[in-house]
């Protein structure tokens, strides 16, 4: 968790927000919220930089010192590529979801088991699926036998999600083309807006040549 979580949490304390309210906001469970409150002074005595530096000093309690270079703990690792995901633009649940998928062995899990490894609740992982699949990060299977999805991800999954963004892009650019005809081609505005078209059109024309060009490398 970070410092601006913390934060977060301390605006929601003061607010009088539930904690369901404040995981809800933060895109985290509500036990995770629960259980850093309680053992930070409680809610009515929870500060965010304190909370955030005794959690650094019980980190530091709990690992050795290192005899020796070593790279970081997997799970540090999975943090620092969730945390980055975030950054992004992905919601942190999203974010989660994708990366435990990218972890299973054969690209494969299904909702249930995604809830039970993430101990988050159904409608969680029901949202974050849903976002991959608009997005191309993740296709959905459906078992007649069992009546149930099955969310996978392929070897070309970021192929698919980058054509779904350029796609959206051109869009866009088309749109604003029909902007700038409406304005005026030699008016101020519809000149800005032919520009901004043309640059949009041009870069998602080129991501997805490059996309094709390259897509060998995840056969």
């Amino acid at each position: 968790m970070t410092q601006q979580d913390r934060e977060r949490i301390a605006s929601g304390l003061a607010d009088k927000l539930s904690y369901g309210e404040i995981a809800r906001r933060l895109d985290r469970p509500t036990s995770t919220i629960t259980r850093e409150i309680a053992r930070n002074g409680g809610p009515a005595g929870y500060r965010p930089q304190q909370a955030h530096q005794a959690t650094i000093r019980r980190a530091r309690r709990g690992t050795p010192a290192p005899t020796h270079a070593a790279a970081p703990p997997v799970a540090t690792l999975e943090q620092e590529i969730i945390e980055m995901a975030v950054r992004a633009g992905m919601p942190r649940m999203t974010a989660r979801v994708h990366h435990d998928l990218m972890l299973s062995e054969d690209g494969r899990r299904t909702a249930a088991e995604l809830t039970r490894r993430l101990e988050v609740s159904p409608a969680s992982v029901s949202v974050a699926v849903n976002f991959l699949v608009q997005h191309g990060f993740v296709r959905r299977e459906r078992d007649p036998r069992r009546r149930r999805d099955t969310y996978v991800v392929d070897d070309d999954a970021w192929y698919h999600a980058i054509m779904v963004s350029e796609r959206r892009t051109l869009e866009t650019a088309r749109a604003t083309t029909a902007a700038a005809e409406t304005y005026g081609l030699d008016s101020p505005v519809g000149q800005r807006l032919a520009k901004t078209a043309a640059f949009l059109e041009r870069v998602s024309l080129d991501v997805m040549e490059s996309a094709d060009r390259w897509r060998t490398l995840l056969a």
